[in-house]
């Protein structure tokens, strides 16, 4: 299972937080805390039953969080903050049911100019790839035993990919697949 590396390897590659601050400094604090932790135990090496506690807890406090405040966009916890409750719904594999609400969520915070488009994206192919559906944007691959880069479902309409990606801000498949290789190694 190599998912957390494609999100560890987005979130990376991300700035931190904008300069005009947040509003909930404390709750930004507390996601670049939980995604921290996140991180920590999504290792090749640590005990799948360690992570899934982490990632149970951070699911459980994401949805206290979703419930208080609706997403946690960029003028709530800024922009690192932003990135990391991003990260951690998309975490949330083990409740599809919470990670199509952080969707919905989502998708009015990014028409609210309040939320990424790209990391839209990341988490609509999450959810799809969860449902056994087709991909929109081409974010979610695996490796195979042999080695090789493959999405972990199809892509829809492949041929048009990289317009949605550009639609939604990302660079086109061929560079992103470039990047995962690098990472892999």
């Amino acid at each position: 299972m190599v998912s957390w590396l494609l999100v560890f390897a987005a979130v990376s590659m991300l700035p931190a937080c904008g300069a005009a601050g947040p509003r909930e400094p404390g709750l930004r604090s507390e996601l670049l805390r939980m995604l921290d932790r996140d991180q920590a135990f999504r290792t090749m090496e640590a005990p799948e039953e360690q992570w899934r506690r982490v990632e149970e807890a951070n699911t459980l406090r994401m949805k206290q969080i979703l419930d208080t405040y609706g997403w946690p966009g960029r003028s709530l916890v800024g922009e690192d903050g932003a990135k990391a409750a991003w990260a951690l719904v998309q975490h949330s594999d083990l409740d599809l049911a919470f990670q199509r609400r952080g969707l919905v969520l989502m998708r009015k915070a990014v028409d609210d100019g309040d939320a990424e488009p790209s990391e839209l994206a990341f988490l609509e192919d999450r959810v799809r790839v969860a449902e056994g559906r087709p991909q929109v944007y081409g974010t979610q691959w695996e490796l195979t035993p042999e080695g090789e880069w493959r999405p972990r479902t199809p892509i829809e309409d492949e041929a048009r990919v990289d317009e949605r990606r550009a639609g939604a801000g990302m660079k086109p498949l061929r560079e992103y697949l470039r990047e995962l290789r690098t990472l892999a190694g």
